[in-house]
């Protein structure tokens, strides 16, 4: 039988002292495996390298494993990995670092999303914390708040509750700002709860993790302002938004982004938005919009493909008729796919070949919407719409390029908008 018992600090299970001196084998982080007193004789693996640990446990079938794991270890935790190898572990879990980490800080958490740093996951993070008001953060070595505070600061104004060794007694937890977060040390293991001040605490519900997601999409053309009806139709975005995917830890540019439209949709997914216009009138008409809906959207105001240079690399990129410089600036950058809208034929061909370039598989539609309008006499007609052409451009998951190293942004880079 494995048994993994959770430690948090605190006493642990009345049961611990039974089962280490019924064990064959103990594994654990070196912090727990010296918090406890395993008898001598029983073989001991460090959980520095959990693929060998496992093995370990693999080899020790058929005989009693414990393995000491931090806080509650089926969040995050080993049981995940212990079931993935066939085992059917017995859990003993204890309070969960996210948990203690809201509790130092006074505030419920059932609003909060829950996001790992570990590894590549860094960049995820950060946009899950561009876009959401209550993030709390598992970090890594090399992932922790420092990192976490470089890629937030300037842009995103955040305070930061960082918690180190929670429950042990050199336990510390410091409230502090980005700034000030990314220049200072900070020991492991630590969990980080990234907070909006000005929305700490969300309205109640039903869904943990904050709200779900929208129940419709492709919303009516008036329910954005705009100028002279430039604003994307809603058959073109419900195109558009599949082909892009937004989704929670993706950071999506809307580039010509018009009334906001294209952006505040992928926003509502959860995403992480800039919005880029080259004048202020269509920056502040974003804005308004971006209120209305009650999303976060950064707004970039400047001109492609120069304003792009400073911004995060995105997951994905709509670009509202954009020329073929504008499509390359995008597309070297993309990560995973770039969906371009156009109004002239002549346009498609040197924009395929633009994504065609940077190892994008490629395809191209026409879309013409016609809507049904009354007339007199209790009568219809279809109305047409104008024909648009979509061209989008998708990596193949096995192609699809790493994040560049992260760019230092200068606060003017983003008049009017924040991450």
């Amino acid at each position: 039988m494995i048994t993994v018992v959770g430690l948090d600090g605190g006493p642990p299970p009345a049961s611990l002292p039974a089962l280490l001196a019924s064990a064959a084998l103990v594994v654990g982080g070196a912090r727990h495996l010296a918090s406890v007193t395993v008898p001598s004789g029983t073989r001991t693996v460090v959980m520095g390298n959990v693929p060998a640990a496992l093995d370990a446990i693999a080899e020790a079938s058929g005989n009693d494993a414990v393995v000491l794991a931090s806080g509650d270890p089926g969040f995050f935790g080993i049981v995940r990995a212990l079931r993935e190898r066939g085992h059917e572990p017995r859990v003993l879990p204890a309070v969960s670092s996210v948990a203690q980490a809201f509790a130092r800080a006074g505030l419920p958490w059932d609003d909060a999303l829950v996001v790992s740093a570990h590894g590549r996951e860094l960049r995820r993070a950060v946009n899950a914390c561009r876009a959401h008001p209550k993030v709390a953060v598992l970090t890594a070595p090399g992932s922790g708040p420092a990192e976490l505070a470089r890629e937030l600061f300037p842009q995103t104004p955040r305070t930061f509750v960082v918690c180190e060794n929670l429950g042990e007694p050199d336990e510390r937890v410091v409230h502090v700002r980005p700034a000030e977060a990314s220049t200072r040390p900070w020991r492991d293991p630590n969990v980080v709860l990234v907070l909006d001040p000005r929305h700490a605490v969300g309205a109640k519900g039903w869904l943990a993790g904050g709200r779900p997601g929208p129940s419709a999409w492709a919303l009516p053309e008036d329910a954005f302002a705009h100028r002279d009806s430039l604003v994307t139709k809603a058959e073109i975005r419900a195109f558009a938004l599949a082909k892009l995917g937004p989704r929670v830890g993706d950071m999506v540019w809307d580039v010509g982004a018009g009334s906001g439209s294209v952006a505040i949709e992928c926003a509502r997914f959860g995403a992480a938005v800039v919005a880029v216009e080259k004048d202020e009138a269509s920056c502040e008409r974003i804005r308004a919009n971006v209120r209305a809906h009650e999303v976060k959207v950064a707004v970039s105001r400047g001109t492609a493909p120069d304003v792009l240079r400073h911004l995060p690399d995105p997951d994905a990129v709509f670009v509202g008729g954009g020329g073929p410089e504008v499509v390359r600036a995008c597309a070297e950058r993309a990560l995973r796919s770039v969906v371009v809208t156009l109004a002239a034929l002549e346009r498609v061909r040197p924009t395929m070949d633009a994504l065609t370039a940077e190892g994008f598989t490629v395809e191209a539609v026409q879309i013409q919407a016609n809507r049904l309008s009354p007339l007199p006499g209790d009568v219809h007609r279809l109305a047409a719409t104008n024909p648009v052409h979509v061209v989008w451009g998708e990596r193949h998951p096995t192609t699809v390029r790493p994040p560049e190293p992260p760019r230092r942004r200068p606060v003017t880079d983003l008049p009017g908008g924040a991450l």
